[in-house]
């Protein structure tokens, strides 16, 4: 070894050893006579001092130093001068002196330093990710990645899981995503996909009798990306034979509890909270609903539908909604122009065609522009409908369901963060159940599925799959943390004949269905036991345990939002020769 300790491992016990140290030059402090240098490794940092009393080669040395120079040191460990300890440092209250040093290599200027308290662009960050990921604060993300990780994976060893690594390279069987495909030389003209998930894989694991299978893993898909999307991403991915919803709810539920344990500190309350998805779409607006803050949307079509205000009661009379937030005391927060702000936003952002709003005088009553067409009985009970107080500010849309919940939810969401409505800090989990089995395809017309083509239906809706499919509900559950999907799983369909007329119902014939799902099918008629399973987001779950806003941040090498690795410069054009192997032409 190169080094007797780390650079975080050194303490007032280790007081009169000869040490050798290694790692990176993180500050430099020139003091003339003595050269004060802060050497890095990703345990922590370590003072050394080069002083001339110790010969002015090696003191030469310390002052030829620059950031970033990688070096070996060796020195006698010595206590720090009273006065002069650094209580921000695990090693604060030592030192070490240098005997010898040697420069293992060299670093050219740097265009930004991982001590840094002003970060460069993430351009920058990403296309020297090797330097970003010196950061301390990069280096603490990873490890709590890798610590949450190791919990899942001794989790489910504890509770008979056995972790089945699945292919990479699959058939392409398109029901969600865009694949990412691979062309296949030996078979010139075939292709082979990149997973999306292993659920195919892992479903026929449980007709293969394993019962209990997890894996950590790799899945890739080729969509528009955001801040918690990347084109290939990591997944907690379980499936368990023989069970129920609440079997595999439970089972999740356990290690929530004990990663909020072992990795926050903090004792999680069993069972977590469930609402259904229509509840969830009533109150919320949206189907992962950030529980730490109220603001709950309200239903005022039946007051509108008596008053003379012409948007409101024309949207009653022909089917639609008037819902409204309660802003809490947002008539003194925000002005006129403010609030016709919002307007123009929610309507840009979410299609509505505007935005009515109250306030709340202190004296109780409603005060707008738009009052004059409601009589005072219908202004106090909208008021007492949304529970406001004197100073509190209303917002109404009155638009189709799907739009207002769209657009309320935006704003409930905005104001959440605005008003400080929850400690960022706060962590609160819950499922929602009970999900649609289908919606409506809005390219094509028709079904597609709320989650994927292999979800069973509620056993009391069974029928309503021939007789009206839009009411059906699935036997299907996400789990949210903190207004976030961090994980859906369903129980699947495990009799061929109802996934044939699922498949149906989504516009796969029957031969179209032998050709993408063939072998399922097949599996299926062998003996399949009743399953479901569930997939966590890994790197969301990283991204909400250590804080931080992207899951580029938690993962060491990610892709830009046009799913582009900055560093290596992938994708990148192949060798033409490459290309005849694979018997492929570009066309410009």
């Amino acid at each position: 070894m190169l080094r007797t300790h780390t650079c975080g491992e050194l303490r007032t016990s280790h007081i009169g050893q000869h040490v050798t140290l290694c790692g990176w030059v993180d500050t430099y402090r020139d003091h003339k006579g003595v050269v004060f240098v802060d050497l890095r490794d990703r345990y922590g940092k370590t003072q050394i001092v080069f002083s001339s009393d110790n010969g002015q080669e090696l003191h030469q040395i310390g002052r030829s130093l620059r950031p970033e120079y990688v070096i070996q040191v060796t020195g006698l460990v010595e206590r720090r001068p009273e006065g002069t300890e650094n209580p921000k440092l695990a090693t604060g209250e030592i030192e070490v002196r240098a005997e010898q040093c040697c420069i293992l290599n060299r670093a050219n200027v740097h265009p930004f330093l991982p001590s840094t308290p002003d970060l460069p662009g993430e351009e920058v960050r990403l296309r020297y990710r090797y330097i970003d990921l010196r950061r301390p604060q990069m280096q603490q993300i990873l490890l709590l990645r890798h610590r949450m990780i190791k919990v899942m994976r001794d989790y489910f060893d504890e509770h008979g899981f056995i972790e089945v690594e699945t292919p990479m390279l699959g058939r392409s069987t398109p029901e969600g995503a865009r694949d990412y495909l691979v062309p296949s030389r030996i078979q010139k003209g075939t292709f082979y996909a990149l997973p999306q998930s292993p659920q195919l894989y892992k479903q026929i694991l449980m007709v293969a009798g394993y019962d209990r299978y997890m894996q950590i893993a790799r899945c890739f898909r080729d969509e528009d990306l955001r801040a918690d999307r990347q084109p290939e991403f990591t997944q907690l991915d379980l499936e368990m034979s023989f069970v129920q919803a609440d079997d595999v709810m439970g089972i999740v539920e356990g290690l929530m509890a004990r990663l909020f344990r072992e990795i926050l500190g903090q004792e999680l309350t069993l069972p977590l909270p469930r609402m259904t998805y229509d509840e969830a779409m009533e109150r919320f607006g949206h189907d992962a609903p950030d529980l730490r803050f109220g603001m709950e949307l309200t239903d005022i079509t039946a007051i509108a539908a008596e008053c003379d205000f012409r948007v409101f009661r024309e949207a009653a009379e022909n089917s639609k909604r008037v819902r409204g937030i309660t802003v809490p005391g947002g008539a003194n927060r925000y002005s006129r122009k403010q609030i016709d702000e919002l307007t123009e936003w929610v309507k840009q952002d979410f299609g509505a065609k505007g935005l009515v709003w109250f306030r709340v005088e202190p004296e109780g009553t409603l005060n707008s522009t738009v009052a004059k067409n409601f009589t005072a009985s219908q202004l106090e009970a909208i008021r007492a409908k949304m529970g406001a107080q004197p100073t509190d500010l209303l917002l109404f849309v009155a638009d189709d369901f799907e739009i207002t919940c769209k657009a309320l939810y935006g704003l409930r969401k905005r104001f959440g963060a605005e008003l400080k409505l929850y400690d960022p800090r706060a962590m609160h989990l819950s499922w929602v159940v009970e999900f649609p089995m289908f919606a409506i395809d809005e390219e094509e017309g028709g079904w597609t599925s709320m989650h994927h083509p292999f979800t069973a239906p509620r056993p009391q809706d069974r029928e309503l799959l021939k007789t009206d499919p839009g009411k059906c509900r699935a036997q299907a559950y996400d789990l949210v943390l903190n207004g976030t999907e961090v994980g859906g799983g369903t129980i699947r369909i495990h009799d061929s004949e109802l996934q044939q007329e699922v498949f149906q119902l989504l516009g796969i014939d029957e031969a179209k269905a032998k050709d993408r799902f063939g072998f399922l099918l097949e599996a299926l008629q062998y003996g399949a036991p009743p399953h479901g399973g569930i997939a966590l987001g890994v790197d969301r779950l990283v991204a909400i345990f250590a804080g931080v806003d992207s899951i580029r941040d938690c993962i060491a090498f990610p892709k830009t939002q046009r799913a582009v690795d900055l560093m290596t410069g992938a994708p990148s054009e192949v060798d033409p020769k490459q290309l005849r192997e694979l018997g492929i032409k570009i066309e410009k």
